[in-house]
């Protein structure tokens, strides 16, 4: 039999990239999404238009659905500012609602589930809250702290043991794609920000605080991981952290993006992209039309990941935030072994908007 995989929040940085990496595998795909993803190559899948907090349409699309083999859950509901839900109760219930939504109505309907695949991150380890262990390891104790994470765990193990389906929770690190509205991806955010700055005749220098080293992964990457995992035993049962592999600081990648967005660099000028962006959206409408570029609005280029941005920019801040490395040993051990570089992962994407006519040419 065929396999045949629901990627459910399709049109996310994650969700658009494991479409297109099952795709190349050859699987039959059906990409669940309230607005259709945006896909490279021109390969068929079917698209189901489902807001997953709608229960009742959930059941009626997903109800329908037949031979289904594996999901991969990558939808998530993220409230406007993005941070500050991260630990409220309501926006943790819901998110596991949305996977209720999601996996209930395949197991009525008699789908062949063989292995269900569950989106986590460096949250898991608390590192939104406190320092965490360095490097985070996947065996550790779960972190004491209320987290949508540990609710959908609990809930997907519970119903992987009572169907007899097999799961895999990957944990990557800062995610990079080709998304745009979504809550958390940085290429569309920096492409905005530089293609502002070189309008107003700026130098595009660094917005954020102090200087600290981290991981990234390309959401290719991170898709390959979800299709390895969906038929590898080594897999089953298991968490992973995902990392291209190398480390990074922002002010060494500064100047290749810039480069590669045709703006000049400058010192750092800190600024809140969170009220900077807005307040230039005129200027962005401006070089729209300059540019001849796809008529995207700012708010709709963003979506949240400009607060994200901040987060992550390390605005503000003057000392350094707590150290985030995870061990991607496991991952290595059981059999995947693929990296990428970090600053090519940057420029293929800030191009990759260029190329599709969201960001102005360098």
């Amino acid at each position: 039999m065929r396999n045949k995989v629901l990627v459910a929040g399709a049109s996310g940085v994650v969700g658009a990239a494991a479409v297109e990496a099952f795709l190349r595998e050859g699987w039959e795909v059906v990409a669940l999404s309230r607005r259709a993803p945006e896909i490279a190559g021109s390969q068929a899948f079917t698209h189901l238009a489902v807001d997953l907090q709608d229960a009742a349409a959930s059941r009626a699309a997903l109800g329908a659905l037949s031979g289904v083999t594996h999901l991969v859950y990558t939808a998530l509901f993220e409230k406007p500012g993005l941070i500050a839900g991260w630990q409220e109760q309501d926006q943790m219930n819901t998110n596991l609602q949305m996977l209720k939504n999601c996996l209930e109505p395949l197991e009525a309907a008699g789908n062949p589930l063989q292995h269900v695949s569950l989106l986590q991150g460096t949250k898991a380890y608390g590192i939104h809250l406190h320092p965490m262990p360095i490097p985070a390891r996947e065996r550790n104790p779960r972190d004491p702290h209320a987290n949508f994470y540990w609710l959908q765990e609990d809930y997907l193990k519970e119903r992987a043991a009572a169907a007899g389906f097999a799961w895999t929770i990957l944990r990557p690190q800062l995610i990079i794609g080709s998304a745009y509205g979504v809550a958390m991806n940085l290429a569309p955010v920096i492409g905005a920000y530089g293609a502002i700055c070189r309008e107003l005749g700026e130098p595009m220098g660094y917005p954020g605080g102090i200087s600290w080293v981290w991981e990234a992964v390309d959401a290719r990457l991170l898709a390959n991981v979800f299709v390895w995992a969906g038929t590898s035993p080594q897999a089953a049962g298991l968490h992973f952290n995902v990392t291209n592999g190398d480390v990074f600081e922002w002010r060494d990648l500064w100047p290749v993006m810039a480069d590669t967005l045709g703006v000049a660099t400058g010192p750092d000028t800190p600024r809140e992209l969170k009220h900077w962006l807005p307040e230039h959206e005129a200027v962005w409408d401006r070089l729209v039309a300059r540019h001849g570029l796809r008529q995207v609005a700012l708010p709709a280029l963003l979506g949240e990941s400009h607060h994200y941005a901040d987060f992550c920019f390390a605005y503000g801040m003057t000392t350094p935030p707590p150290a985030a490395f995870v061990s991607a040993i496991r991952l290595r051990q059981a059999g995947f072994h693929e990296v990428c570089d970090t600053q090519d992962m940057f420029t293929y994407w800030l191009k990759d908007f260029i190329q599709r006519g969201i960001l102005p040419k360098a």
